[in-house]
């Protein structure tokens, strides 16, 4: 019987993969024989996890790209064209979240970040990696997005609005991408022991809280991210598109 997921000769793209549940992405779709574009903002973490993945006997690489600045989305798509002929799947997980606070006390610059990376370098980064899909006649996006997409967080206002965004976004990229064989999906994850979510993990009063909130009674951790992310890019989903799958240990339950 074929193995669902099996990625032998895909080539994917992972941003925000130098920690966290994106560095948990690219070390599964690399044990699942797929080569792993590693991709943040520093070279030097994204060239540490590709390193560490070819040292487990796994196909990695590494390419610094801020999602944030056209320049570079432009410039990590043409050296993919250039150095591997074809994108099979693109992850897009890096993420924005530079502002805690009251919603009212949100000030410009955070603003224009969060919308900067969050909703705008998703959309690129998705038209860039369609168009190379189309050519070669389909492919995967997955989009992490959040829970706090469906039921916004507090004081995560701006955040929450973008992430709400993202699930937006996956469901017209599917739309209009499905008849070119290019699904579309989302992961909303529920609270994760990462540092990008330090805010909440390490105020005791916010964790309390929100751990009366989750069933399962604790935070994710990273890997437990991952598996989703293999079901959606690989073909044990392959009718699967325009999805958003929560795994937030039954919080929104």
């Amino acid at each position: 019987m074929k193995d669902l997921f099996d990625l032998t000769g895909k080539i994917a793209l992972v941003t925000g993969a130098s920690r966290g549940i994106g560095e948990s992405i690219a070390r599964l779709l690399a044990s699942r024989g797929a080569h792993v574009i590693v991709s943040s903002r520093k070279i030097d973490a994204c060239q540490a996890v590709a390193d560490s993945i070819k040292s487990d006997g796994h196909k990695a690489s590494a390419f610094a790209c801020h999602v944030g600045d056209m320049e570079q989305i432009d410039a990590i798509f043409e050296h993919i064209k250039s150095e591997f002929g074809q994108i099979d799947i693109l992850v897009n997980n890096a993420a924005a979240n530079p502002y805690y606070g009251h919603i009212l006390d949100t000030d410009l610059a955070a603003f224009d970040k969060t919308v900067e990376v969050n909703i705008r370098g998703y959309f690129f980064m998705s038209t860039a990696a369609g168009k190379m899909m189309k050519e070669q006649g389909g492919g995967v996006i997955l989009n992490t997005a959040s829970v706090n997409g469906l039921v916004a967080g507090d004081k995560q206002g701006i955040y929450s609005i973008t992430k709400a965004a993202v699930i937006s976004m996956t469901k017209a990229f599917a739309k209009e991408c499905g008849p070119l064989n290019i699904r579309v999906n989302a992961l909303l994850p529920g609270l994760t022991d990462t540092k990008f979510a330090s805010a909440l993990t390490t105020n005791d009063k916010v964790l309390k809280m929100a751990l009366h909130s989750i069933p399962l009674g604790r935070v994710a951790e990273p890997d437990e991210m991952a598996g989703t992310v293999l079901y959606l890019v690989s073909d044990a989903s392959s009718y699967t598109t325009g999805a958003t799958i929560v795994v937030d240990g039954g919080m929104l339950a």
